[in-house]
């Protein structure tokens, strides 16, 4: 009698994807003054220069102490904010303090200065700001709103990107990923997915970029725009054949699907218990190999692989609790659940 099924071992250590890491984003204070104008409200205070700096961080950060003088941890590389709380502060403040607490304030090397709540600014914030070349941009907003609305803006433009070779779908609502050597059929492997009505994401180049610790979002670049190189046929365009159905703008990565030509020699996963996961910026990303051989309908392969990360997602793990059953029958013991089946 053949012996039970592994138990399900820890994951292996993620295998890292080759990637074409992206240049940094810039982003300067004009370009942010200008696109989130309307959003945010905003008002440039200042005479315009220091308009060229860049922004280098995505954090955003209240002077606080600074004002009071203590300069001993302050993060001047970030974006800075006078919230109400500030702004009453230096009112407060006689002539001759309020100028000594602005010209240190401004002492630092900061990319920009907003002032939340269409608050004046205090004298002589403006003044001091021209000649240290410091843009001073007031915004409407209250300073919890302002807050909500440009965080996400700057986390978007300073996330880390990277640029793949393969392609993604959507597939059930679910991120696949394909990658493997030029040739081995990604795109034709979409091509079918799409007919079938799921929907292409990006072909060949898939931008990516880590949204917070764990989220993965691929989307194609401006240029290529859901076109798709098949061989023989040539360049074609999904959302022209198949309609605004077809295609996606972006989608987070979930699984990653390896095509390769089947190999004798390689040893294929036929049980499920030893998952691997593939490394894309830092984000371990299940990964699943699917060897090619003739008359293998890849299609159907792709959308069971879907559908069982739905499972796994759900907290049905298959192969798992076959594992179990089938362990507890040959102990001769009974401490599966059929429900688990039902």
């Amino acid at each position: 009698m053949a012996g039970p099924l592994p138990k399900p071992s820890a994951p292996p250590h993620p295998v890292a994807v080759p990637l074409k890491k992206e240049a940094m984003p810039k982003l300067t204070v004009e370009e942010l003054l200008r696109t989130k104008k309307e959003s945010l409200a905003l008002e440039l205070l200042t005479d315009g220069r220091g308009l060229a700096r860049e922004l280098h961080n995505p954090d955003i950060s209240s002077p606080g102490l600074v004002l009071t003088g203590y300069t001993g941890r302050f993060p001047s590389d970030r974006v800075q904010v006078l919230g109400e709380t500030e702004v009453s502060f230096l009112v407060s403040l006689d002539e001759e303090r309020r100028r000594g607490a602005i010209e240190a304030f401004l002492s630092f090397d900061m990319p920009v200065i907003f002032i939340t709540k269409g608050q004046d600014a205090p004298e002589p914030l403006v003044e001091t700001a021209n000649q240290a070349g410091t843009p001073v941009i007031r915004s409407q907003l209250k300073t919890s709103e302002f807050y909500t609305r440009i965080k996400p803006f700057l986390e978007e433009r300073f996330a880390p990107t990277t640029t793949l070779h393969g392609s993604l779908a959507d597939v059930y609502g679910v991120g696949l990923l394909f990658i493997g050597a030029s040739g081995v059929g990604k795109s034709e492997a979409v091509l079918d997915l799409v007919e079938r009505g799921h929907r292409l994401v990006a072909d060949d180049l898939v931008i990516v970029s880590r949204s917070g610790h764990e989220v993965l979002l691929g989307r194609g670049s401006e240029m290529q725009r859901h076109h798709m190189e098949i061989r023989g046929v040539g360049i074609i365009d999904i959302h022209q054949l198949f309609g605004i159905r077809a295609i996606r703008l972006q989608k987070r990565i979930e699984v990653v699907v390896q095509l390769e030509v089947w190999d004798a020699e390689a040893e294929y996963d036929r049980t499920g218990l030893d998952p691997k996961t593939i490394d894309i910026l830092g984000v371990p990303i299940p990964k699943v190999t699917v060897p090619l051989v003739p008359g293998k309908n890849i299609t159907v392969v792709c959308e069971v692989v879907a559908m069982n990360h739905l499972l796994k997602f759900a907290g049905h793990d298959t192969a798992a609790l076959f594992n179990r059953r089938l362990q507890a029958r040959m102990s001769g013991t009974s401490d599966y659940l059929e429900e688990d089946y039902e």
